[in-house]
């Protein structure tokens, strides 16, 4: 299995990344704007770090429907922060959740070390902005939609064949275009032209995605296939579902955990890391990824 290697640094199987979200939008659907401000989104990146995220994702678009965004506009929202974090958080991983080719270029050139495509390689100039610049790549399953749209009773033979199928070709498809083996990721994207079913089903049968070798990033926290799952709980309440669902993906194999809380995030996986340690195996040293306390960043 594949060791993921970002910025240099190194998470081998076992361990895992816990990539925290700070979106620059006016309308997330989880903080609604709250870290939309320049300086309130560089607090968010500070604090995201002090509770022990190994790396920070950064978006200028809602993901859903909405208001749109142009490039430049995108570009205005999320190249600044990318410099401002660089320059503050020197050993961070940066990673920029966009889908576009012309701001991944930018972002590349700010600092970023990771491009996070949600939507499936809808641009493949992207994977050449990410191995020209010898920076990651996440390669994730959105049902073949176009971007910030919701498919009407999208359907699939075998959702998870269907998901293991796209995201494997993609990564290879990246890697041929020179972007660095160990630093490409597969991503079911749950919720992403998948209905409540998809992604419960995805979810079940994660460790099919963890046996393709590639390292495998989930992004559950707090979306509605957890609220739908408990009896239609609202965005504030998915707390304790989400913990569950990354317990349940951690314990398949995931290694990269897209959240929005990284204190509890990184608490919860470091329980399934002790759970799943047999006797007689040595702990991890105290600042190893995967021991569930913070590693060094600066």
């Amino acid at each position: 299995m594949t060791i993921l290697r970002l910025r240099g640094r190194e998470f081998r199987p076992g361990e895992f990344a816990i990539m925290a979200v700070v979106n620059r939008t006016p309308d997330s659907f989880f903080d609604r704007g709250r870290t939309y401000g320049f300086d309130a989104a560089l607090e968010a990146v500070d604090a995201a770090v002090a509770a022990g995220a190994d790396i920070v994702d950064i978006g200028g678009v809602k993901a859903g429907p909405g208001d749109e965004v142009d490039p430049a506009e995108e570009i205005r929202r999320v190249a600044d922060l990318v410099a401002a974090v660089r320059r503050r958080h020197p050993r961070l991983i940066i990673s920029v959740d966009t889908w576009r080719a012309e701001v991944g270029e930018v972002v590349a050139q700010a600092g970023a070390d990771l491009l996070n495509d949600t939507w499936g390689g809808v641009d493949p100039a992207l994977a050449g902005v990410a191995a020209e610049h010898g920076i990651g790549l996440v390669c994730a399953h959105a049902g073949r939609v176009a971007p910030r749209t919701r498919p009407h009773r999208i359907a699939y033979t075998d959702v998870v064949a269907d998901v293991v199928r796209y995201t494997v070709d993609l990564a290879e498809r990246a890697a041929a275009a020179g972007v660095p083996r160990e630093s490409i990721l597969i991503d079911p994207a749950h919720d992403f032209g998948k209905n409540t079913w998809h992604s419960l089903e995805v979810s079940r049968r994660l460790d099919e995605m963890v046996a393709t070798g590639w390292p495998v990033l989930v992004a559950v926290s707090n979306k509605d296939f957890v609220g739908e799952t408990l009896g239609g709980l609202p965005v504030a309440e998915r707390h304790a579902g989400t913990l569950a669902t990354l317990a349940v993906s951690a314990w398949q194999g995931a290694r990269v955990f897209r959240v929005h809380d990284a204190a509890s995030a990184r608490t919860a996986l470091a329980t399934v890391t002790g759970l799943r340690r047999r006797p007689g195996r040595p702990a991890p040293p105290p600042d190893a990824p995967g021991d569930g306390r913070r590693t060094n960043q600066e």
